[in-house]
C-alpha cells in the first residue's frame, strides 16, 4: 500500500513538473513571439524600442482610467498638456472615434476658461464652405504665399528633432497641404523630401545663411530662396519658453551630419546669440526685413514672444515713415505658453506674456496703425486642440501653428527627455536604436490625419456659431470666464480698435 502511495505521489509530481514544463515553454515562446511581433511592427514606436516591456505602458493607460479617480490626478490635472488634450492628439491623429461619453471633465468656472456661443440656427453641413484662401505678401512681394490651410507645423530643427521625425512631418505636411517651418538649425533634405511648402527660419546664430563669423550671407540666402519648396522667411526674434535666450542643442545631440548642417563643431553644446547682433531697434528689423525679400522675392516676416510692448508703437511707426517696401509680412506671435527642447526653468516659467493677452494685443495694435490688412498673423504657443485654433481665428490670427501638437501626433509621449537624446519615441533623439521605432511613412498618415481632423472640429466649433467657415470667427462669438465666475464677451474684455485718424487714409495697393 505505501508504494502504491509513493508511487502515486510520484507520478503526479513527475506530472506537475511536465506541465510546469510546458507552462514555462509556452510563456516563453508567447514572449519570444510578441518579441517578434514587436521588433517587426512599425505602428508603435514604444513596442518598436521596448519589445514586450512597451506592452505595458497600454495596460497601465488603461487601467489608470479606474485608478485616477480614486488615487491620482484627473484627465486635466496633467501638465504641461494633461491626458485629455494629448488623448485627443492621439485619437485624431490615427482616424479613430473621437466622441467620449458622459460628461466634460473641464473645470468651467475657472478664470480664463473659454465658451464659443452656439446659434439656434446652426450653419448646415451643405451650407458649409472651405476656409477662404489667405495671401501672405501681396503688396511686398514678387512671390506672395497663398493657402487656405489653418494649421500648420512650427519651427522644427534638425538636432532638435530626429531625421525620421521630420521625413514624417514633411510628408505628412505635403499630404495635408500645410506648411513645416525648418526651426533655426538649417534647411535640410529631409525638410525637403515630402515636397511641402517650406517656411525657412532664421535665428540668432543663422544656420544656413551665414558666414564664416556668423553674419548673413546675401550668397547662401540668395540659394535658399530659389528653392522651390521655400514659399517665406521667418526671422526668430525670440522663441516661447525662452525669451531672451538662443537656441540650445546640447552636445549629445549634434552628430556629424547636425554639425555640418549648421556649421557648428562637435563635442560642446551649440548656443544661438541670445539676440542678433545685426538688429538692435525697429528700424534694424525693418531693414532686414526689406533686405531679405529683396534679395529672395518671397514674403517675410518675424517670430518674437511680445513681452514689453511700447516697441510696437515704433516698429508701426516706422513701417509708415519707411513705406510699404519695409513691411512685415507677418508677425508670428510666440508666448510663454510656448514649448522648446531645452531651456533654463527661469525663463521657461517666468518671462514673458501668454498668448491670451499678447495675440489680442498685436491685432489691436495692427489695427490701430491701420496695418492689420497688410500683415498677417501667426499665433504659436500651446494651440493642440479644435477650441484652441478656433480661440486665436476668433482673436484675429490668421493661422495657427504648433510645433508639440505635431509631435503627439508622431507618438510623443510627454517623456520629458526632449535635451537628453533619450526620447524612447524616436522623436527627439538621434540615437539610431530609438529612431527604429520611428517609421516615417507610417507616422506621415498621423500627420495628416491630425490636421484633417483639426480643421474638421474647427469648422464645427464655426458652424456650431453659425458662420460658414473659421476664418468667420469673431470675438463677438466666444465668451471667457472671469473672476467672479461669470463670462463675458471676448468683444467686451477686448473691444474693437479703429486706425488712428493719420493712418485712416493710408491705401497700399499689390505689388
Amino acid at each position: 500500500m505505501q508504494s502504491l502511495m509513493t508511487e502515486f505521489a510520484y507520478r503526479t509530481w513527475e506530472y506537475l513538473a511536465v506541465f510546469l514544463v510546458f507552462i514555462i515553454s509556452l510563456f516563453l515562446l508567447s514572449l519570444i513571439y510578441f518579441y517578434l511581433v514587436d521588433i517587426t511592427q512599425r505602428k508603435h514606436a514604444i513596442r518598436r524600442n521596448y519589445p514586450i516591456i512597451g506592452r505595458f505602458r497600454y495596460f497601465f493607460e488603461h487601467l489608470g482610467e479606474f485608478f485616477r479617480q480614486y488615487f491620482f490626478a484627473m484627465d486635466r490635472e496633467e501638465m504641461p498638456f494633461n491626458r485629455a488634450e494629448r488623448s485627443w492628439v492621439y485619437r485624431a491623429s490615427k482616424d479613430i472615434n473621437n466622441t467620449i461619453a458622459f460628461g466634460s471633465t473641464r473645470s468651467l468656472n475657472t478664470t480664463g476658461t473659454i465658451f464659443f456661443l452656439n446659434c439656434p440656427f446652426p450653419t448646415l453641413e451643405k451650407d458649409s464652405l472651405e476656409p477662404q484662401k489667405v495671401t501672405i505678401g501681396t503688396t511686398t512681394c514678387t512671390h506672395p504665399y497663398s493657402t487656405r490651410s489653418l494649421f500648420h507645423v512650427s519651427g522644427l530643427s534638425f538636432g532638435a528633432v530626429s531625421k525620421p521625425a521630420l521625413l514624417a512631418l514633411s510628408q505628412g505636411a505635403k499630404a495635408a497641404g500645410i506648411w513645416l517651418n525648418t526651426g533655426e538649425g538649417g534647411l535640410t533634405q529631409y525638410h525637403l523630401s515630402g515636397g511641402c511648402d517650406i517656411v525657412f527660419q532664421i535665428g540668432t546664430a543663422k544656420y544656413g545663411v551665414r558666414t564664416p563669423d556668423g553674419e548673413l550671407s546675401l550668397e547662401k540666402l540668395k540659394k535658399i530662396g530659389a528653392t522651390p519648396e521655400v514659399k517665406m522667411f521667418e526671422i526668430k526674434m525670440s522663441q516661447g519658453a525662452k525669451p531672451g535666450r538662443g537656441g540650445i542643442l546640447p552636445k549629445e545631440k549634434i552628430t556629424d551630419e547636425v554639425a555640418e548642417v549648421r556649421g557648428i563643431p562637435k563635442g560642446q553644446d551649440s548656443i544661438s546669440p541670445n539676440g542678433h547682433p545685426d538688429i538692435q531697434s525697429p528700424e534694424d528689423l525693418l531693414k532686414t526685413i526689406h533686405l531679405i525679400r529683396t534679395t529672395t522675392g518671397k514674403p517675410v516676416g518675424f517670430k518674437t514672444v511680445i513681452g514689453s510692448y511700447g516697441w510696437l508703437d515704433e516698429l508701426f511707426s516706422a513701417v509708415h515713415r519707411l513705406g510699404k517696401d519695409y513691411l512685415p509680412d507677418f508677425i508670428t506671435i510666440d508666448s510663454c505658453d510656448g514649448g522648446t527642447g531645452a531651456s533654463p526653468q527661469s525663463l521657461m516659467d517666468f518671462v514673458g506674456l501668454p498668448l491670451r493677452e499678447s495675440l489680442p494685443l498685436v491685432v489691436d495694435k495692427l489695427n490701430e496703425f491701420g496695418l492689420r490688412p497688410y500683415v498677417k498673423v501667426i499665433a504659436s504657443g500651446k494651440l493642440i486642440t479644435p477650441s484652441g485654433v478656433a480661440w486665436a481665428l476668433s482673436m484675429g490670427a490668421d493661422f495657427v501653428t504648433s510645433g508639440r501638437g505635431f509631435m503627439f501626433a508622431l507618438g510623443c509621449i510627454q517623456a520629458l527627455q526632449c535635451n537628453k537624446n533619450n526620447c524612447p519615441t524616436g522623436i527627439t533623439t538621434h540615437r539610431a536604436d530609438l529612431q527604429k521605432g520611428l517609421d516615417p511613412t507610417l507616422k506621415a498618415i498621423r500627420v495628416q490625419n491630425y490636421v484633417k481632423n483639426m480643421n474638421h472640429e474647427v469648422g464645427e466649433i464655426a458652424h456650431s456659431c453659425g458662420v460658414k467657415q473659421p476664418r468667420q470667427l469673431t470675438r463677438e462669438h466666444a465668451h471667457v470666464v472671469m473672476e467672479n465666475q461669470r463670462s463675458i464677451a471676448l468683444s467686451t474684455l477686448h473691444p474693437p480698435v479703429e486706425a488712428r485718424a493719420e493712418y485712416r487714409e493710408v491705401k497700399w495697393v499689390d505689388h
